[in-house]
């Protein structure tokens, strides 16, 4: 059985795809404007709730601490649509470039 021509041409190129995990020599090129793991900066919320307002998968909901009202995330729900991060006021919510977020233990993906 032939081989067809663009068969033929794709034995020669580089590989498209990178083995996991990567090596140091393989960092992973990701994006301008690339939504990764949501990290919160607790000591500059104000406890607006604007945040878990806008949320549309629910990820967000108030809760009370020591500090007062604070936001607590549910991560594994989270869908990366950053509307919480365009409307916090005091820029207490950053979407981060981390993509490796599996876990274990459900509990790890609760920021409180």
């Amino acid at each position: 059985m032939a081989m067809s021509p663009e068969a033929l041409r794709h034995l020669l190129k580089k590989r498209a795809t990178i083995l996991y995990p990567y090596r140091e020599r393989e960092k992973v090129h990701l994006p301008d404007g690339f939504r990764g793991e949501l990290k919160f900066y607790r000591d500059r919320c104000i406890g607006c709730a604007l945040c878990s307002r806008v949320c549309p998968s629910e990820t967000i909901e108030m809760g009370e601490d020591e500090g007062g009202r604070r936001p607590i995330f549910y991560l594994d729900r989270c869908t990366r649509c950053q509307q919480c991060e365009e409307i916090c006021p005091v820029n207490a919510i950053e979407l981060t470039k981390d993509f490796e977020t599996v876990g274990f233990d459900r509990s790890e993906k609760i920021i409180r």
